[in-house]
């Protein structure tokens, strides 16, 4: 059992590690990384949310999250705007840059998600999806219990 549960985290982790390394190629070409993509696909839907809105609903600390919209604001993608006179609190926008990129950059992700579940039935997927939701939400849970 033990080798199992090793096994599973050891999956996960190169599945992850795959999965960035493709990302990675996609989002080069836009002079981004992977990790700033969820960034610019939670502001898609999300505009003016402040920095600390994002951290959360990303996962990530408020340093790692300056650090990313700085580089955005920089490559032109990410616009942030004083709330309110507030010059401490911004709202962050997406660019006219950024909208006209998100497109292609959805289509090829879905091609990569379309390659690496290529050998799953339907269901499989499906089957597959729904676990790893529960586990996502699942460790979410155990995060949330720890902080």
């Amino acid at each position: 059992m033990e080798i199992e549960n090793m096994h599973f985290i050891m999956l996960n982790n190169k599945i992850f590690r795959n999965n960035q390394i493709q990302l990675d190629k996609v989002m080069k070409k836009y002079g981004l990384s992977s990790g700033s993509m969820p960034y610019l696909f939670i502001l898609e839907k999300n505009e003016g949310v402040s920095l600390h809105q994002l951290s959360r609903k990303i996962g990530n600390d408020k340093a790692m999250t300056t650090r990313t919209i700085k580089r955005l604001i920089e490559l032109e993608y990410v616009d942030k705007v004083g709330k309110d006179g507030d010059c401490r609190a911004y709202q962050l926008y997406l660019t006219e840059k950024a909208r006209a990129v998100l497109p292609r950059m959805h289509e090829e992700i879905q091609e990569i998600v379309d390659l690496i579940s290529g050998d799953l039935s339907p269901e499989e997927k499906a089957v597959t999806l729904a676990a790893m939701k529960k586990i996502f939400m699942r460790t979410q849970q155990l995060r949330a219990e720890e902080e």
